[in-house]
C-alpha cells in the first residue's frame, strides 16, 4: 500500500500515513480521459472566419447572367473571389470532452496513489504564513527541498497567499481546487491533513 509522509511543525520527517485499499487497482486509462477532458476545456476557440454569407458586400450581381461567354456568378461574396467568404474555415465549436464524475474521482485517487508511490506526498497540520511575507514563506519552500512544490490547504487566508504567490516554483490551491491534472503535474505535493483526511 502507498503512504504518505507525514512532517512535523518544522517540516521534518515524523511518521508515515497509508492510502486505503481505494486508492489501488485503479486503471490509469481514467487519468488520461480525466486530463484530455481538463486541456480541453481550455481551449480558447478564438479562431474565426467568414463565410459567404457573413462577408460584407456583394448585393449587385457582378455580371450579367448570359452573354459574357464566362461563367455564371451572382455575388463578389463567393469564394471564388478575393474578399469572399472562407470555405470550411475554422468556426465555433465546443471542445469540451465529457466525463463522468466517478471516473473523475477515480482519476484522482490514482494519481494521488502514483505521487504517494514515488514518495511525493507530505501531509503536515498546518500550513499557515501570518506574516503576509515572502521570505517567510519561500523557507517553508526551501525547507521541502524540491524541484517544484503543490501545496493544498483546506482554506487560505489573504496573508499565506500573498507569501506564496510570487514563488516561480510554488503554487497554492485549496482543497475545492484539487483535481487529478494538477496532482499529476506537479513533482511534489504538500497537502494539509484535514484535505487528506476528506479525500481518505
Amino acid at each position: 500500500m502507498s503512504k504518505l509522509i507525514v512532517l512535523n511543525d518544522k517540516f521534518e520527517a515524523n511518521g508515515e500515513l497509508v492510502l486505503g485499499e481505494k486508492f489501488e487497482g485503479i486503471n490509469a486509462h481514467n487519468l488520461h480521459l480525466y486530463v484530455k477532458s481538463y486541456l480541453s476545456s481550455l481551449r480558447a476557440n478564438t479562431a474565426r472566419v467568414k463565410n459567404r454569407s457573413a462577408v460584407r458586400g456583394g448585393g449587385k450581381k457582378p455580371k450579367a447572367q448570359k452573354g459574357s461567354g464566362g461563367a455564371r456568378y451572382g455575388s463578389k461574396r463567393s469564394p471564388l473571389f478575393v474578399g469572399g467568404g472562407q470555405v470550411f474555415g475554422p468556426s465555433d465549436r465546443n471542445y469540451n470532452q465529457k466525463i463522468n464524475k466517478k471516473q473523475k474521482v477515480l482519476a484522482l485517487n490514482y494519481a494521488i496513489n502514483a505521487q504517494a508511490e514515488r514518495g511525493a506526498i507530505s501531509v503536515v497540520d498546518s500550513i499557515k504564513v501570518e506574516s503576509g511575507k515572502t521570505k517567510d514563506a519561500a523557507a517553508i519552500v526551501n525547507t521541502m527541498n524540491k524541484r517544484d512544490l503543490l501545496i493544498v490547504v483546506e482554506n487560505f487566508d489573504e496573508q499565506t497567499y500573498l507569501a506564496f504567490r510570487n514563488i516561480k516554483n510554488c503554487y497554492v490551491i485549496e482543497k475545492s481546487e484539487l483535481n487529478a491534472y494538477i496532482v499529476a503535474a506537479y513533482h511534489s505535493i504538500l497537502i494539509e491533513k484535514a484535505v487528506i483526511d476528506s479525500l481518505i
